[in-house]
């Protein structure tokens, strides 16, 4: 059966590795054609891959891929690129922002570069993403915004120990709600998805420590959901802010243990920020 992806053209940004890079080859599978957007054009001493990598594994699925190398906090850039997007295929039927910055860190010891770098690859960026996205939307006829960011939670407990990066992911949401209001008349469909639960990636290593991984789900639960998000055409999950998870299961999936990073602590999974008990 033909997918509902065939043909149509993803943009993932901070698709280079992690959950991004299992997003686009996700994606991929269900036939979509790839925009790989990162800032890894060349290998990384300590982390693997790059846009061309990820960009070649697209490939070898079938579709079609077009690395892109871009920093999310320049305007121009980004610009540049969705200037690439149309030369290249003409149209883009859905921008993922999977980008991101963290940093757990209150505000007496969040140094303000940091500060700054969490607002602009977090909130900014899905900003100006959706901004430059919007004209190859409109032309496809509506498509889908879908933004890695948390459900809006103002308990005490997410706000003290790291006010910074909370405020840079509820500025992420908080921007797609509003889009959610202003490009529905596009036919344009905006969606916020989270985890449930801490997933594998370097990121979280780096942020929190290896001794979490075991107690994490792979991203493979995140693409999941966001290709049943794009998958979605009803216009059903404007506005919405799902847990990937809940999402899934709403969906009919039953076999959660498949996503654990560790089989042996399936039922001892972490709970992600934002999340509570």
């Amino acid at each position: 059966m033909k997918s509902s992806l065939s043909g149509k053209v993803v943009l993932v940004t901070g698709a280079s590795r992690g959950i991004g890079r299992a997003i686009a080859l996700t994606a991929a599978r269900a036939g979509a054609n790839l925009v790989i957007a990162a800032k890894t054009a060349e290998p990384h001493p300590k982390l693997p891959g790059t846009i061309h990598t990820v960009a070649e594994e697209v490939r070898a699925l079938g579709v079609q891929a077009l690395p892109l190398q871009v920093d999310v906090r320049e305007e121009i850039q980004v610009q540049d690129a969705f200037a690439v997007i149309e030369k290249t295929f003409g149209r883009l039927d859905a921008l993922v922002n999977n980008a991101g910055a963290i940093s757990l860190t209150n505000v007496e010891n969040t140094p303000v570069k940091r500060f700054d770098l969490m607002q602009e690859v977090n909130a900014r960026a899905v900003f100006v993403c959706a901004k430059a996205a919007l004209p190859l939307l409109r032309r496809a006829g509506g498509g889908h915004i879908v933004s890695l960011s948390p459900p809006l939670n103002l308990n005490p407990r997410w706000l003290a120990p790291h006010a910074p990066y909370t405020l840079s992911k509820y500025g992420m949401t908080l921007l797609s709600l509003g889009m959610a209001g202003e490009f529905v008349k596009d036919r344009i469909s905006v969606t916020t998805l989270w985890p449930r639960t801490t997933i594998a990636t370097a990121a979280i290593e780096f942020a929190v420590g290896a001794h979490l991984l075991p107690r994490c789900r792979t991203a493979d639960i995140m693409a999941d959901a966001t290709l049943a998000i794009l998958s979605t055409t009803d216009g059903s999950l404007n506005g919405r802010c799902l847990l990937d998870e809940d999402f899934l299961r709403s969906r009919g999936t039953t076999d959660f243990r498949r996503y654990a990073a560790d089989p042996a602590h399936a039922e001892e999974l972490f709970p992600d920020l934002f999340i509570d008990p």
